[in-house]
């Protein structure tokens, strides 16, 4: 669809800074030059540095976040027919991880406040399991932290390894905690969008079990115990090339920065309107701006008037996907509700001044509360 030429965008990936453009030329220049491409000292230099921004002992780079959900849950144990828990709301990304798998999920619903799982929804979804199940996905969804020490607190008593989904929350923290260094394991992606992004796909997990780190080495490339010797189940080819390695080492020192400016838009806006969810006081890097309301049609079209590109994070639940097979769910309530109120408003670093205040004065027109 057309929109008109003064439109803001939802996102612009063409907007890097000149300076950060010739840092990442120069590094492919660098990588071109080398004659070495994947599995490289790009790759190895990366992995150090992301895991000491983290505070974590192992980082193993991947070709993309889904391979990251699927080999880290496949580290955890996880095979066909065990049961994971995780939540319906954040785009089925760890749904289809499980799926291929052969493991099923098993929904927990979600706080109508924060959109996120909660230790009490844990604990309903694990009351309503058939059988105990072998692990726990914790999304951090739109860039906001769960509350991951109480989730983990349950899942600790119940002997269940907890998972954590930092796709859309890299960098944040909680309680001086960064997210993904409280479960047994994290993963996260490089998709272009994310607050981290590089010029392609890319992923990775991290994690202070050293054990769990060489299982997801073992699996990247192949099964490998060594050169062309297959001795590890569920192996693959799933490695992030020295090109998107370069630039990542390139970017990463910017990520502080770009997520206080998220979060510096994003305070603008809740300015404007009650209706967004979260609050940048929280811990929370404004991966996404999302509101809700109940007459979101109404309001998208409105902003649509007003030049402001929208999208919905996300419009189906994953129980409610058509998947081949289909899906076994307890009904959830708050993220059946959420699907029909929730929208999204543009939120990245190089918003202009005059794009960020015509987003404010769009939300503030249309008078929409908080659903």
């Amino acid at each position: 669809m057309q929109r008109s030429l003064n439109a803001i965008p939802f996102n612009d990936l063409s907007r890097t800074p000149v300076e950060l453009a010739r840092e990442m030329e120069a590094a492919i220049a660098r990588v071109v030059a080398s004659g070495w491409y994947v599995l490289g000292p790009e790759h190895d230099a990366f992995e150090g540095e992301l895991a000491q921004y983290l505070g974590c002992r192992h980082v193993v780079l991947l070709g993309n976040g889904t391979d990251a959900l699927e080999l880290g849950l496949a580290a955890l144990g996880v095979g066909s027919g065990d049961r994971v828990v995780t939540v319906a709301n954040a785009g089925a990304y760890a749904t289809i991880a499980m799926r291929l798998l052969g493991a099923i999920p098993l929904f927990a619903d979600v706080s109508p406040a924060t959109h996120l799982m909660t230790p009490e929804t844990f604990e309903e979804a694990l009351a309503s399991a058939a059988e105990p199940p072998r692990a726990v996905v914790v999304t951090h969804l739109y860039g906001a932290v769960a509350d991951i020490a109480g989730i983990v607190a349950v899942a600790r008593r119940h002997g269940i390894p907890v998972l954590e989904d930092c796709a859309q929350s890299l960098g944040a923290k909680r309680g001086g905690r960064m997210a993904g260094t409280v479960g047994d394991l994290a993963t996260t992606s490089f998709y272009p969008t994310k607050n981290l992004g590089a010029l392609g796909d890319g992923g990775a997990v991290f994690t202070d079990d050293p054990a769990l780190a060489d299982a997801v080495r073992r699996m990247r490339q192949y099964g490998w115990a060594s050169k062309y010797r297959i001795e590890f189940d569920h192996g693959r080819n799933s490695r992030l090339d020295e090109l998107q390695a370069a630039i990542l080492r390139v970017r990463l020192p910017q990520l502080d920065a770009w997520n206080e400016r998220r979060r510096a838009i994003h305070a603008r806006y809740e300015a404007a309107t009650p209706s967004l969810v979260h609050s940048s006081t929280e811990p929370f890097i404004a991966h996404l701006a999302v509101a809700t309301s109940t007459e979101r049609d109404r309001v998208r079209q409105e902003l649509k008037q007003a030049g402001v590109s929208t999208d919905v994070h996300y419009p189906v639940p994953d129980h409610r996907q058509p998947f081949p097979g289909g899906i076994e769910s307890a009904p959830l309530p708050v993220t059946e509700r959420l699907a029909e109120q929730v929208f999204s408003v543009p939120v990245f670093p190089e918003l202009t001044e005059s794009e960020i205040d015509r987003v404010s004065d769009a939300l503030r027109a249309t008078g929409s509360p908080r659903a």
